[in-house]
């Protein structure tokens, strides 16, 4: 059972980075959470480094940009690692092939598929139809509304002539505000139970983590992993994957499993047990909203 804290400043001395989840915890996809934002200020001003690691398929300029429109100020946080920037790096080096069907929103996406520098040698991707493709690249559904089976008839297709299906973006789902949307992890789920091939670049996977120290130790900053707190909403991605890392968590309990947990300040005791032991998770610590 995870420590029910009231406040991340009951805890915050005990380590000298945190690894903060976006989406339902500093903001809604609508808004910034004051109560986040002046949590992660605090942490900072006392020599705290705040890495924001997020499952959004955006490169880390494009999630810089969505914050201001938020209203997340800069003095919140330090560096950002997504998973875009991870996935975009296994694309270019060839991960699922050259020619590639993309899924996802392209007005929203389209900077996923801009040059990366730091790749030498990098492939030349085109973006072609499904029958032309030699592999997919998901950014999240076409329409984030409507059930993943959707796709079932070209996933089976897919599946038929083996290409492998790159997924930017492990969450299953978000809220955004009040309305919850599917994304690109639930269409890559679905994929991988047809018997497609699915590759995972953000949490829980390694991937992230690994450019998550990477941005870290380019400031310059030498931190051993007991020394990170992860904090996050999504007890399969957020708290799954610092267990996997074994970094210490703050499962922020009135995100994602708000009703779940009976949140309203703070979760209730007895639904978070039943709710941890029903996912078989284990984080350190819980509140209702990250303050």
């Amino acid at each position: 059972m995870p420590k029910i804290i009231e406040a991340l400043s009951d805890i915050s001395h005990l380590y000298d980075a945190l690894f903060v989840d976006l989406w339902g915890c500093v903001h809604d996809g609508v808004r910034a959470i004051p109560s986040a934002v002046a949590a992660l200020q605090e942490y900072r001003e006392k020599g705290g480094i705040v890495v924001l690691v997020t499952n959004s398929p955006k490169p880390r300029k494009g999630v810089e940009v969505q914050l201001r429109k938020f209203g997340v100020p800069e003095d919140a946080w330090d560096t950002i690692a997504t998973s875009g920037d991870s996935a975009r790096s296994a694309m270019f080096r060839g991960a699922v092939g050259r020619k590639l069907w993309f899924m996802g929103e392209w007005e929203r996406d389209a900077e996923f598929f801009e040059p990366l520098s730091i790749i030498e040698n990098p492939v030349d991707v085109q973006l072609v139809d499904l029958e032309e493709a030699e592999g997919i690249v998901c950014c999240g559904p076409f329409d984030p509304m409507a059930d993943p089976d959707v796709n079932r008839p070209q996933f089976l297709y897919a599946k038929q002539k083996g290409l492998k299906l790159l997924c930017a973006n492990p969450d299953i789902v978000v809220d955004r505000g009040e309305e919850r949307e599917w994304c690109a992890g639930a269409l890559a789920r679905l994929y991988t139970e047809m018997g497609g091939e699915s590759l995972y670049f953000g949490k829980p996977h390694p991937p992230i983590y690994d450019l998550a120290r990477r941005r870290l130790a380019a400031l310059g900053r030498d931190i051993r992993d007991t020394a990170i707190l992860a904090i996050g909403d999504g007890i399969a991605t957020d708290i799954q994957g610092a267990m996997g890392e074994d970094i210490d968590s703050l499962f922020i309990s009135g995100g994602l499993a708000r009703a779940e947990t009976k949140t309203s300040h703070q979760p209730d005791p007895e639904a978070l047990k039943a709710y941890i032991e029903k996912e078989m998770s284990n984080p350190t610590y819980a509140i209702g909203q990250l303050r």
